[in-house]
């Protein structure tokens, strides 16, 4: 049952007898100031038996605080000597056993002497008043604490109004000190303790105006932090309506949240498709921080464009297999002409995979010059086998993230070209051509061709990593098919992956073939004209394929037959024709003088020159080497920006036509009194390689023999110190640069006859092949007089025939 007892409270200035001996109550974090009203709680057995005793009697106790809060039951020791006399106003029992009191501070006292502890604390006590003297300071002090007060009341929230009108009434400067320190919650409890021990009532004024002056500081920046967090507040939660209410319109709307929206239709994409177990993990953990994520979050695009790359790309889409032979043929000789063998090599290709029931496995590669059509036929192969058809061109190419991509952490980051081209053609068995695979570069970015290891290698690329996607994806249904213009440059681990297959260059019936059933009928619908309005003779088409060009392929070719088409078109806009007449006269009216006419019989006509037959990059071309002597002490100069390995062959070929002068009826002292110069034309062009020592060779004994050598005659071949002629390649490609050029004789080396078989059969009707063993045997066919008979005069002539070697060796 509650027990309630009140009693009016005492004037604090009414003088109240102290009695000698009172109880002492500790208290935990309290002090409670004289002339002042505290609540207090009491749990404590013993605290309770107290203040029942006490209310029982005059209703006085002694308030100490305790030194440590966390002492459940404070001994003498663990009290404070300064405390409170006070007397209890109220009381309240409550039904857990604890009770709740108000008590009123009266004087400040010193505990004296200690007299009990059981049941609770008893002490004799002895008063300690104040210190006080009226003074300015006393005053001047007392209206700073008034109004530092008032200004804590303006901004505490707990502290009442009322409190300011109080404090400003109050006069007594220590009653006032008393009502700051009792009211202000945020003291702590050891400044409290301090300011009721300090008796001196200026002192005890300057401790309040110092602890208010760093509380308005305190209140002051709690309250300038207080606004911004509510201005933050009332804008997000402005936001938050408007969104509620945009919402709620789109809803009306039937157009819903855009970014929700779009989510959904993220995750609808995303369910429709079936992906690989990996890629589906990764997918929905993207997509699910997409969610998390406001759209204007830097990383949400970053994160939607991952998911647009998976969920575009052509997961588990194939496309069917068109495995007939026939189909096959015949789109292949639609498309070329020629080629048979290539075209052969193909259909073996698509033989094999008819069987194994899979286009699997090496990886074809077409080298050859340009414009004979290596990229027709990677197109060709796709429309034979029914797959989509992609060229990436890799030529220059130097960074291998262009291969692989970019890691997502970079800004702009995309997959590489081969995830894009997979993206392109939207099936997972493409026919993608690599184009220029022989022209990638490697600098400090990384090594591409490295990158293409992986790629082109079918036992790794089932598992193919993109730095972007950072999945693995299969590339093994892809069919690759690389193009190269010379297999030289190619890194060997690279090469070692693919299947190679030639192309060489087209001879002119070849040419003409091809002018007449691809190129003229292309250019005609090029240049709006109709079939029945051009018509070019063969005469004129081979006119144009002799002397207005010279290459291996045929885009020069479609260049000329570009421009007569453009002339004839011009002629039929103006008026003044519907059918113009084509003839070799109006062919050179419009095209201009010949490109390429009598250059070879030009070129050797004096001594010191000869023909060789080089092969580049861009097929087989003719090569003229000429010697020049002057007077000097024997020394050999090397021009036409050649490389090593050729100037190392103009050093053997001197060194063997020294070493032979007698047999080429020079002096011995010749050399020694005259310097040789060796140069080849077209200065500006790299030129490297040792087919062409038995030119220099022959250019050489054409000096100093003084005979030209047959203006008919191309050769080629490596030449040995002791005479010998090495074998060397290219040999398709150097015959028909020498059919183009209008020779009627090669030689070459012996070794290299078996290939002659495989060269076209107008090349070999309009080409005598001279095969030779030994230099003498090129002398012999290149000058129109046989080598002088070699003169034996002793033992250095003897030496010199022992040393040449046998025909054949």
């Amino acid at each position: 049952m509650t027990d309630l007892m009140f009693d009016a409270p005492p004037d604090f200035e009414t003088e109240i007898e102290l009695p000698a001996t009172l109880p002492v109550l500790p208290l935990k974090e309290t002090v409670v100031f004289p002339q002042s009203m505290t609540p207090l709680a009491i749990g404590q057995e013993r605290s309770v038996k107290l203040i029942d005793d006490v209310v029982a009697g005059d209703r006085l106790v002694a308030l100490v605080t305790a030194r440590d809060s966390s002492i459940e039951s404070p001994g003498w020791d663990d009290i404070y000597e300064i405390g409170t006399v006070a007397i209890i106003h109220k009381m309240i029992r409550v039904p857990d056993g604890t009770l709740r009191i108000l008590v009123g501070g009266l004087h400040r006292i010193r505990i004296a002497k200690h007299i009990s502890d059981d049941p609770y604390l008893v002490a004799e006590l002895t008063a300690v008043p104040d210190e006080s003297v009226e003074t300015p300071e006393v005053e001047a002090l007392t209206r700073n604490v008034q109004g530092l007060f008032s200004k804590i009341i303006s901004l505490a929230p707990y502290l009442p109004e009322e409190l300011s009108l109080a404090a400003t009434n109050v006069d007594d400067p220590s009653a006032l000190a008393h009502l700051v320190a009792s009211t202000l919650r945020t003291i702590p409890t050891a400044e409290r303790q301090k300011i009721l021990e300090t008796v001196d009532v200026e002192q005890r004024l300057r401790q309040i105006s110092a602890i208010l002056s760093r509380e308005v500081e305190v209140f002051e920046l709690g309250s300038k932090i207080q606004s911004q967090v509510q201005s933050e507040m009332e804008k997000g939660q402005r936001e938050y309506f408007l969104r509620q209410q945009m919402k709620a319109i789109q809803d009306e709307l039937g157009e819903g949240d855009p970014d929700q929206a779009e989510v959904k239709e993220l995750r609808e994409r995303l369910e429709a498709l079936t992906l690989p177990e990996d890629a589906l993990k990764a997918a929905e953990r993207e997509l699910g921080r997409l969610e998390r994520l406001p759209s204007a979050a830097a990383e949400y695009g970053v994160i939607r464009s991952y998911l647009e790359w998976i969920l575009t790309l052509p997961w588990g889409t194939f496309t069917e297999d068109n495995l007939d032979l026939d189909n096959a043929r015949k789109v292949l000789d639609t498309d070329h002409f020629d080629l048979d063998k290539v075209k052969e090599r193909i259909i073996e290709y698509l033989a094999v995979a008819k069987l194994k029931k899979e286009v699997s496995g090496q990886i074809l590669c077409f080298v050859g010059p340009p414009g004979v059509g290596k990229t027709s036929l990677g197109q060709s192969i796709a429309r034979a086998l029914g797959r989509k058809f992609v060229r990436m061109s890799v030529g220059g190419v130097r960074d291998e993230a262009e291969i692989r991509g970019h890691r997502r952490t970079y800004i702009g980051a995309m997959p590489g070209t081969i995830i894009r081209s997979i993206r392109d053609a939207e099936s997972m068995n493409p026919v993608i051509l690599i184009d220029e695979i022989d022209k990638m570069g490697a600098d400090w970015r990384g090594d591409p061709s490295s990158a293409m290891l992986e790629v082109l290698d079918p036992e790794q690329n089932k598992g193919f990593r993109d730095h972007y996607l950072d999945l693995p994806f299969d590339l093994s249904k892809v069919l690759f098919i690389c193009t190269a213009n010379t297999a030289d440059t190619i890194p060997g681990p690279l090469y070692d992956r693919m299947d190679t297959i030639s192309l060489s260059g087209y001879t002119e019936a070849e040419k003409l073939g091809i002018a007449k059933k691809y190129l003229l009928p292309k250019q005609l619908k090029s240049a709006g004209l109709k079939r029945a309005q051009l018509t070019l003779s063969d005469a004129v088409l081979r006119t144009i394929i002799r002397e207005y060009t010279r290459e291996a392929g045929v885009r020069n070719l479609e260049r000329r037959l570009a421009d007569v088409c453009r002339k004839v078109a011009t002629q039929v806009a103006k008026g003044k024709a519907q059918k113009p007449r084509v003839d070799e006269k109006k062919l050179r009216e419009w095209l201009g003088p010949s490109r390429f006419s009598g250059e070879v019989r030009k070129r050797t006509s004096a001594a010191g020159v000869a023909t060789g037959l080089a092969y580049t990059a861009a097929g087989g071309d003719v090569l003229f080497i000429e010697a020049a002597a002057y007077p000097g002490k024997g020394n050999l100069t090397v021009t036409g920006q050649l490389g090593d390995v050729m100037q190392e062959s103009a050093r053997a070929a001197l060194s063997w036509v020294r070493s032979h002068s007698d047999q080429l009826g020079v002096e011995e002292t010749w050399f020694s009194e005259h310097d040789i110069h060796i140069h080849v034309p077209a200065g500006a062009v790299p030129k490297d390689g040792p087919s062409a020592g038995v030119t220099m060779a022959t250019a050489l004994a054409s000096l100093v023999r003084g005979e030209p050598v047959a203006e008919d005659v191309g050769m080629t071949g490596e030449i040995t110190l002791t005479g010998q002629v090495l074998p060397i390649g290219g040999i398709r490609e150097k015959s028909l640069a020498a059919q183009r050029a209008g020779l009627k004789r090669v030689i070459l080396p012996r070794e290299n006859e078996a290939e002659l078989t495989e060269l076209p059969p107008e090349t070999r009707e309009a080409i005598e092949f001279v095969p030779a063993d030994t230099i003498e045997d090129v002398f012999a066919a290149a000058f129109s007089s046989k080598v002088p008979a070699q003169s034996r005069r002793g033992p250095r002539s003897v030496e010199r025939q022992a040393a040449r070697p046998r025909n054949g060796t």
